[in-house]
């Protein structure tokens, strides 16, 4: 981040609120996100989105603000809206090579519905879960018959099985169940098991596991195509990029030097040129914490000093820790 960034950072307390100023990057981001959107998407409407859901997850607001945007740009390519009826999510991941907090878009179930739904030949899909307490007979064969009445006079009881029916233009349809224990062990083998939606929204990623099944049987449009590549990729543990009418996997360990977002700027330069200048810039840098006027201004140049050599950051917090008393003791 450049001096000037840094001093702008330390006299605007307005811009230390995380929402406003990802809000503000947003804003001078909008062409940009215009021209990715499908005409019948306002740019205003998913910068909404997109911030309604950053300022929900505090771990997403620790992610470089890049891979934020990336991820919107891939969401709005799809025409998917962030955080509505579980069309897609902002998921933060941490890169390890890195050691840096990254978001990933990942589609929701509804959004998979949906580009299935866009190629035309599919009229309908439903998803239901059925619980232990639920009425439920299945019969398979040449004419497959399925009942299903949900229990209603109370608790029904843990998750037994998921099943979806796809309805297509010519009448015909399409028929798939999953039980809870096959959800489970594909569950298992994602890299996000324990985290993200597979714990703060199980049953969509239950009916999702089943779409993602279901659409061996769906026509498949580049889309639909593009978005379950990206699930699939991230389950894997692997970060999945949308270029074009292409999807790109690269490992942690693979991962290119990338673009840097300046925030407060809304300037996108090139990471290594920003690490370059951030070598250089030790006695700038020291001279902003010394001059500091708040907490929150220090926390993000020690940030900032985290890519300067050893002895060189041992300085500057020890300068940081010094401003931090004189503040919170005026």
């Amino acid at each position: 981040m450049s001096s000037a960034a840094l001093k702008a950072v330390a006299t605007d307390r307005k811009e230390q609120n995380p929402v406003v100023a990802f809000r503000n990057f947003l804003e001078k981001q909008k062409a940009q996100l215009a021209a990715a959107l499908p005409k019948h998407m306002s740019p205003d409407r998913m910068i909404r989105l997109a911030c309604t859901e950053f300022a929900k997850n505090p771990t997403l607001q620790k992610c470089d603000a890049i891979s934020v945007f990336g991820s919107i740009i891939q969401a709005s390519q799809l025409g998917l809206e962030i955080g509505v009826l579980g069309q897609a999510y902002l998921v933060p991941y941490r890169n390890n090579k890195k050691n840096t907090m990254e978001a990933q878009f990942i589609p929701g179930y509804k959004g998979l519905i949906a580009l299935a739904r866009r190629s035309g030949e599919v009229t309908s899909i439903e998803t239901n879960i059925v619980y232990e307490h639920d009425t439920f007979k299945l019969t398979l064969g040449v004419d497959s018959n399925l009942v299903h009445e949900p229990y209603l006079d109370g608790d029904r009881g843990k998750a037994r099985l998921v099943y979806g029916v796809a309805k297509f233009k010519d009448g015909g349809h399409h028929l798939e169940w999953m039980s809870i224990s096959d959800v489970e062990k594909v569950r298992a083998r994602s890299k996000a098991s324990g985290s993200g939606p597979w714990v703060t929204d199980y049953e969509q990623m239950v009916r999702k596991t089943l779409i993602r099944r279901m659409a061996n049987y769906l026509p498949m449009s580049i889309e639909l195509n593009n978005a379950l590549q990206v699930d699939e990729a991230v389950d894997a543990g692997k970060h999945a990029t949308i270029d074009g009418d292409f999807v790109v996997v690269r490992e942690d360990d693979e991962s290119p030097a990338s673009d840097h977002a300046d925030l407060v700027t809304g300037e996108i330069t090139d990471q290594r040129a920003q690490q370059e200048e951030s070598m250089v810039s030790y006695g700038d840098l020291l001279a902003q914490v010394q001059k500091a006027t708040s907490v929150e201004a220090l926390d993000l140049m020690m940030d900032t000093a985290r890519d300067l050599p050893e002895e060189q950051y041992v300085k500057i917090q020890q300068a940081a820790d010094d401003r931090r008393e004189v503040i919170l003791g005026a």
